[in-house]
């Protein structure tokens, strides 16, 4: 697979050091790349001589494995690295950590880290690639990639498209990727949440503030619903669970009441009966399983791109 373009930097630490010409590369890859994985043999030997360490200091699930699945598929070696059990634990730096794992011969770092900053802060000191995976409450750049990617196959050019990110926006390093992309490629956005889950700033990026879940729906022709995320909270922004579900929920009554189709989306983990409920999550609205699968695709191109300009 032949590409005489190239991304404009050596990383992808955030949406924010991406142009608009990066991310419509990384889409047109992500195209190709979903033909591949659709095949019976699912391989190609793009990375057959890269080496990848994958290092995460956070949990991870669905993130973890997309990345670990797309290496595979590209025909790169694999170092899966975990925190909880390695020498961090006995007071090792990161950056000592990440220069043992590099004197390995590593090309290429896919990191998860607690810290805001962390993947830049390491792109630095050490000459391999860096994807930032998530970085505390900053950003999740190929997260919002392939969100952007499963709403362009659902409405074409994002340009003048009016998308919604309801939930947690204030702890979520997804929200504010999301943000930082969907403007680069033309579209509206605007955050619906309780007034203490909402950033104070976020008027200020061009963002607009909804409080009424039906109204930010009635704008919208995406909905990107996002979870709790209880982990992150030292303090009670709402009452209970069970008021944020009434009062923020998005069910299947509520969309079945509105004057037009819209699209859902989530990035998972699914709070089900909170944010969403099963019904609006397994239904013909969702393309949450399709955003699961383009995650692969896009976290391939990402990958094959930035091998290519080493």
């Amino acid at each position: 697979m032949a590409t005489i373009q190239q991304l404009s930097t050596r990383h992808v630490l955030g949406i924010k050091y991406l142009t608009a010409e990066d991310i419509h590369l990384i889409f047109e890859t992500a195209d190709r790349f979903k033909e591949v994985i659709n095949r019976p043999i699912k391989k190609v030997p793009s990375l057959r001589d890269i080496t990848i360490a994958n290092i995460f200091y956070e949990n991870s699930t669905r993130t973890r494995i997309s990345f670990e699945l797309a290496e595979k598929r590209l025909s790169a070696d694999v170092v899966n690295f975990s925190a909880s059990s390695s020498s961090v634990k006995k007071g090792e730096t990161l950056l000592d950590t990440v220069n043992n794992i590099l004197s390995m011969k590593v090309d290429m770092v896919v990191m998860r880290h607690p810290a805001p900053g962390a993947p830049q802060f390491l792109s630095r000191h050490i000459k391999a690639n860096i994807i930032n995976a998530g970085d505390g409450t900053h950003e999740h750049p190929t997260q919002a990639l392939l969100d952007a990617f499963s709403m362009r196959e659902q409405l074409g050019d994002l340009q003048g498209k009016k998308i919604a990110i309801l939930g947690d926006i204030v702890h979520s390093r997804v929200a504010l990727s999301n943000i930082f992309c969907l403007q680069k490629l033309g579209a509206q956005v605007k955050v619906c949440g309780p007034p203490t889950l909402i950033p104070k700033y976020i008027e200020k990026m061009g963002v607009s503030v909804e409080h009424n879940v039906r109204k930010a729906l009635e704008w919208c022709d995406v909905a990107n619903i996002l979870r709790i995320q209880l982990e992150r909270q030292d303090l009670k922004y709402f009452p209970s669970l069970r008021e944020y579900a009434l009062y923020y929920g998005v069910n299947k009554a509520l969309l079945n009441s509105l004057d037009k189709r819209i699209v859902i989306m989530h990035p998972g983990p699914i709070n089900r009966g909170v944010e969403i409920t099963s019904d609006v999550a397994d239904s013909e609205h969702s393309i949450i399983l399709q955003q699961v699968e383009n995650g692969v695709a896009v976290r391939m191109a990402v990958l094959y791109l930035l091998a290519a300009s080493r």
